[in-house]
């Protein structure tokens, strides 16, 4: 089906609102200011300006309000680099694996753990119930996670928001600090395992591998036999294990944080969580989000806004 796209004022929207009158569609797509079927085509225009103009008489139609805006050229996908993609058999490998929690929720800290599990250990892990964090619940993970704390080498670090406000005030971006806190996490783990060396190193995929460790210029970087790919946790269970870990301590430090706040802090960054920050804020003023959330986030505005409407 041909298609042709234009972008107009408002007040020609509402021209063509006119014009197309006698064939406008009961209801509209989100977004949009009408919808029209004239004869071979369907136009939808909407609020920001773009109209939509689809079917046979697309092309001819459109022409009557403006020019088409040129179709976007696909970007060609960077290829990966095969340097740090895993080995085809890893997922029976003695692996050390490092996934991170925590960056996308508003309150609460981000929690890094990296996880070494021995080949000989697979069948256990299995047996424990590990597999990819989010097809389980939270109080699964929380039972696993107190196994596995006992059961295999791992390693922890908390950026409480206190310090991690600091660094993003100072610059620093979500991506180098993970890129910091995995190198970090993974160096304290190798130490602890004196001289036990893995048959890979496997991170989940925050970033390109280039931009990793263009973040840790100037560090030690554990760079020997790291590799890296997105859905890591589905790669090897060492990652899995890490994220398990990682949301376990993220859920114990969101129950701390709950405890000072005198109420329940919820996961993620949607309206619900605007709420809880505006309560918070009425509770124990404003610079208490420094303690309790991320403060770049949108949240922290809507949540002023809330809390200053309720004020009034």
């Amino acid at each position: 089906m041909s298609h042709s796209v234009i972008k107009v004022s408002l007040s020609a929207i509402d021209q063509m609102k006119m014009t197309y009158s006698g064939s406008l569609t009961a209801s509209v797509p989100q977004g949009a200011v009408f919808q029209a079927k004239p004869p071979g085509c369907t136009i939808t225009a909407y609020q920001s300006g773009k109209v939509l103009f689809q079917g046979k008489n697309a092309a001819a139609e459109s022409a009557r309000w403006g020019t088409a805006e040129p179709e976007k050229k696909k970007m060609a996908k960077k290829p990966a680099d095969p340097r740090y993609a895993p080995p085809a058999d890893i997922a029976g490998m003695s692996v050390i694996g490092s996934d991170e929690v925590g960056t996308g929720d508003y309150f609460g800290p981000m929690t890094v753990v990296c996880a070494y599990v021995d080949k000989t250990m697979l069948p256990l892990m299995k047996e424990l119930g590990v597999k990819d964090s989010k097809d389980l619940k939270d109080p699964q993970i929380i039972e696993i996670a107190r196994n596995l704390i006992k059961t295999i080498p791992y390693s922890l670090l908390v950026l409480k928001n206190e310090k991690y406000n600091s660094m993003q005030e100072k610059g620093m971006s979500q991506g180098k600090m993970k890129a910091l806190l995995h190198n970090q996490a993974i160096t304290h783990l190798l130490r602890k395992m004196d001289g036990i060396k893995p048959e890979a190193i496997l991170i989940d995929q925050f970033a390109e591998p280039g931009v990793y460790f263009n973040h840790l210029k100037g560090r030690d970087i554990v760079k020997e036999r790291t590799y890296f790919s997105t859905k890591a946790e589905g790669i090897h269970l060492a990652v899995a294990a890490a994220s398990i870990i990682a949301r376990y301590s993220f859920l114990m430090e969101m129950d701390k944080l709950s405890r000072e706040a005198g109420m329940t802090l919820p996961k993620g960054a949607g309206p619900h969580v605007d709420e809880a920050a505006a309560k918070l804020i009425l509770k124990k003023g404003a610079s208490a989000l420094r303690t309790f959330t991320k403060l770049h986030f949108a949240n922290t505005q809507k949540a002023q806004r809330l809390a200053d409407k309720k004020r009034s």
